[in-house]
């Protein structure tokens, strides 16, 4: 059974900072890419950022490209999202993901960490 369980969200101010982690039980962590989504009050949950199995490659959402860094220890299971410059409209739960391999869908999810940022 795969877990994924994030971590490290809050209470920021306009400005600020946070790094989220996502610890992944199982053996095949390394096996997979993997992604961080969010989803803000009333709206549908949106991609966020991704990355492949080893680190080599990552993906942004525009509207993060350039403020947040999406980043891996597979020695840890675990995966980061270290966000910078946070706005007020970041606030939302974020979630990490396991892509699966074949299918490409994200089939795995944590239960999210709720990050809000004050103006």
């Amino acid at each position: 059974q795969v877990q994924l369980v994030e971590s490290g969200g809050g209470l920021v101010q306009a400005g600020g900072s946070l790094r989220l982690s996502c610890v992944v039980s199982g053996r095949t962590f390394s096996s997979y890419a993997m992604g961080w989504f969010r989803q803000a009050p009333g709206k549908e949950r949106e991609f966020v950022a991704g990355i492949s199995w080893n680190g080599g490659s990552t993906s942004y959402a525009d509207f993060v490209k350039g403020r947040f860094t999406i980043s891996r220890d597979n020695a840890k299971n675990t995966v980061y999202l270290q966000m910078n410059s946070l706005k007020p409209e970041d606030t939302g739960v974020y979630y990490c993901a396991r892509r699966a391999a074949i299918s490409s869908e994200y089939d795995y999810w944590g239960q999210g960490t709720q990050v809000t940022v004050s103006s």
